[in-house]
């Protein structure tokens, strides 16, 4: 559903304590607007930094990612009701009470009073605007219904473009649905510290998840899980790359860019905490939580390094590895429904780079397998440029490179992350 039409009258207004909800959420926004720091970065920070109920912690992790995600719809709404420009404060205001009144479960009257107090000079105007989206509703719902697919599902107009010429326009329309839906919690028991079964046993709402054997799906995630390493959260298709890797107990493995963690510490399960995995990434904050991350799991076969593939091949302490995994980085257009902004910080010119990028980082990291060694690259993207336009690429650029099998996860079609898979062997 695009808009909530249930009756107002049956709405309730949750309990305010402690600081401005309201407030906190509009300066997370303006905030994210004005920088290149990912949401979920800056929402932790805010939340971190303010003196909030649960309650309050719950409405403004909602309001600001959905404000984030509806992002098109909201600038819709507010220009039919103001086709001037607005200065950018004003316009996260009006997004943040239209949000309120038409997604959220709060009641006319609190969204327009809190809203308004939250405008400064620009109270009449957001007053007005926000008693007009009430009594025209109706309008407003019949009006996008009518919109372009890109404004009704909040995407850039050329993102859902390029997605329709790949997958035709119903396609592309089921896509940008499903990443404005709510994600599935999902995590990977971790065997090193805990087993499914007794995790099973031990939370309410655990279960099993129908996509993979190795995850579970919960409706609320335990803190002490994530304190005590237990779990890591992970979608089932990012256990795809090391699974097709396969590494074996006893080998030696390199994760080439290894941050955060999680399939570092997947690889380091499925080889028994034996053989040793070196694993690399270049900044020093996503170094630390690498470092975190795998210590929490109680990680005993990895050695963590940073290195930078797009400066050429570096200094290892080993140069012949059994097994390498090349997460590369990618545009994240496979993970858009996690990663809430990804599709506002793209760009045309991302979908040019990223590919030479990737083929660089490859070209630095293959003199590092041995013969007869295995190469797994991987993406969370779902475009052919960056996945079997690169494949096609490697394959011409390093003819010792022999392509094994590939995989693709289209989460319209696999209820699951996008991702694609390619397991090359060395000759």
């Amino acid at each position: 559903m695009l808009l909530n039409r249930e009756s107002w009258s049956e709405r309730t207004v949750p309990v305010m304590a402690g600081d401005n909800p309201r407030q906190s959420c509009l300066r997370a926004l303006q905030q994210w607007e004005s920088s290149r720091a990912f949401a979920d970065d800056v929402l932790h920070r805010t939340l971190d930094g303010c003196r909030l109920t649960p309650v309050n912690r719950a409405f403004v992790t909602e309001a600001f990612y959905g404000v984030i995600r509806n992002r098109s719809l909201l600038d819709f709404i507010i220009e039919r009701f103001r086709p001037s420009k607005l200065d950018s404060r004003t316009r996260l205001v009006l997004q943040l009470g239209l949000y309120q009144l038409y997604k959220m479960r709060v009641a006319p009257h609190a969204a327009v009073y809190e809203t308004v107090n939250l405008a400064g000079p620009a109270r009449s105007l957001v007053n007005a605007i926000l008693r007009k989206a009430i009594n025209e509703r109706d309008a407003v719902f019949c009006d996008v219904d009518s919109a372009p697919a890109y404004i009704r599902w909040s995407h850039p107009e050329f993102l859902y473009s390029r997605w329709s010429d790949e997958l035709g326009s119903g396609g592309a329309e089921g896509l940008c649905r499903w990443n404005n839906e709510p994600a599935k919690i999902y995590v990977r028991p971790n065997q090193l510290r805990a087993t499914k079964e007794a995790l099973l046993q031990e939370a309410d709402g655990a279960k099993q998840s129908l996509l993979h054997t190795d995850c579970l799906e919960v409706d609320h995630l335990p803190a002490s899980w994530i304190a005590s390493g237990v779990v890591y959260v992970q979608d089932p298709s990012t256990l795809l790359a090391c699974e097709v890797l396969n590494p074996r107990p006893g080998e030696k493995v390199l994760d080439a860019c290894a941050a955060p963690g999680g399939k570092t510490g997947y690889l380091a399960q499925l080889m028994a905490n034996s053989g040793s995995v070196l694993a690399c990434d270049y900044e020093p904050s996503r170094l630390t939580r690498l470092r975190e991350n795998l210590a929490r799991l109680g990680v005993s076969n990895t050695t963590i390094m940073r290195v930078d593939w797009l400066q050429g091949p570096p200094s290892l302490p080993d140069r012949s590895f059994d097994a390498i995994l090349l997460d590369v980085p990618c545009t994240n257009t496979g993970v858009i429904r996690r990663r809430t902004d990804v599709r506002w910080r793209l760009t045309p010119d991302d979908f040019r780079r990223m590919p030479k990028l990737q083929t660089r980082i490859v070209e630095n990291v293959v003199p590092y397998l041995r013969s007869g060694g295995r190469l797994v690259h991987s993406t969370c993207s779902v475009e052919p440029e960056e996945n079997d336009q690169v494949v096609a690429l490697i394959g011409r650029s390093i003819p010792y490179l022999r392509l094994v099998s590939k995989k693709s996860i289209l989460p319209t079609r696999d209820g699951m992350d996008g991702a694609f898979v390619a397991l090359f062997s060395r000759d």
